[in-house]
């Protein structure tokens, strides 16, 4: 789940992280009385704020104007954080994510930070251990490279700080950008950017996040709706060619990059999140259906790996499903299954199962499979 930015500012002084001082104003809310300069920003999920006109400076007075002007740009149904305006002196990016490959904490530092940070010199890039005790120094021997030698100590350990923060709030990122270097020499995070790990939400109290669900709750789909009632995840993506049913997140999203390469790019993407014993076949079938019906679609890609339940058994229940629900366009089908899987029952008889129920091709591992069904889609 990703978390607005009021979100994510309040995780941060929970942990004690400097943040700018503002007020958060629903869409029905009048315009605060403020005292002094300040900054009006849309809590929106997406990105690009600040050039799409949601993020915008007033001077003393002049409040009321441009929270009408924020509203106006786009920002009509959503909450609005008013903060002070920050006497920044100097601009600092700071980006922290859980490294899965190099089994860590990713850092990403700059000393450029800002709106035009990916125009800026490529930052420094490091991984580490959040308990190793010479953390601190390898952070500071890297920073070193990129940031005066006055500030960057101070930089290291709040990296390390940050850090603490990553592992206890259960994220998977967390970006400041910007890390704002006042002219007393405070560091502030003027902006947060969190993600948390959805798995791990029943260890935080949903009331803090309420504004974010409530955000990605409206940007859902109604099919998005009706799979995640039905216990699945599913994402529509827009220009879609191939519906796309798949179980894991891993697999589904390595298909989904398979079929942008060969030019057939997919309509969904799902991850089955009650796994195994809380099966969802049927109603993922129901629902890529649904989007193979659309003119623009032109073929389905169900792609699945067995380790050692029996691929009889799977293709007994695939063959139910497609009985009492044929498929509206081409169905391509893709099972990986391991040794034991085959045991007592081969990819043949398989094949000549799904035949029997509309299937078009039977694959035993997604490369072909996905070539095929972009075939099939590209017409």
């Amino acid at each position: 789940m990703r978390l607005t930015e009021h979100e994510g500012k309040a995780l941060l002084r929970r942990h004690g992280i400097a943040v700018p001082h503002g007020s958060l104003i629903h869409a029905t809310d009048p315009a605060p009385i403020w005292q002094g300069r300040g900054v009006a920003k849309a809590q929106v999920l997406e990105g690009g704020r600040g050039k799409r006109g949601l993020v915008r400076l007033f001077e003393a007075g002049g409040i009321a104007e441009v929270v009408a002007g924020v509203r106006a740009a786009g920002a009509t149904a959503v909450p609005l954080l008013i903060e002070e305006a920050l006497p920044i002196a100097q601009e600092f990016y700071l980006s922290l994510r859980i490294d899965g490959t190099g089994q860590g904490i990713g850092l990403l530092a700059s000393a450029a930070g800002g709106i035009e940070i990916e125009a800026a010199a490529p930052p420094i890039a490091m991984t580490f251990q959040a308990q190793d005790p010479h953390a601190g120094a390898s952070i500071l021997a890297a920073l070193g490279a990129g940031f005066p030698a006055a500030i960057a100590p101070r930089i290291a350990r709040l990296v390390l700080r940050l850090a603490a923060v990553l592992v206890a709030e259960d994220l998977e990122l967390l970006e400041i950008n910007p890390l704002a270097l006042l002219p007393d020499g405070r560091l502030v995070a003027a902006d947060a950017k969190c993600l948390r790990d959805e798995a791990a939400g029943f260890r935080h109290d949903p009331a803090e996040t309420a504004v974010s669900a409530a955000l990605e709750e409206a940007l859902r789909t109604p099919l998005e709706r009706r799979a995640a009632e039905a216990g699945f995840s599913l994402v529509e993506l827009p220009a879609g060619r191939v519906a796309l049913i798949s179980a894991g997140a891993g697999l589904g999203m390595m298909l989904v990059d398979l079929l942008a390469d060969a030019g057939a790019p997919a309509a969904c993407f799902m991850d089955n999140a009650q796994g195994g014993p809380a099966e969802t076949t049927v109603q993922r079938l129901a629902m890529a259906f649904e989007i193979a019906a659309r003119p623009e679609v032109g073929a389905i890609l169900f792609c699945t790996t067995l380790a050692s339940r029996p691929l009889k058994g799977r293709i007994q229940a695939l063959a139910a499903a497609l009985r009492a629900a044929p498929p509206p366009k081409p169905l391509v089908v893709a099972i990986a299954a391991g040794h034991a899987a085959l045991a007592g029952y081969s990819m043949a008889e398989a094949e000549a199962s799904l035949r029997e129920v509309g299937v078009t091709a039977l694959f035993g591992e997604p490369l072909a499979a996905v070539a095929e069904a972009a075939r099939l889609a590209r017409g």
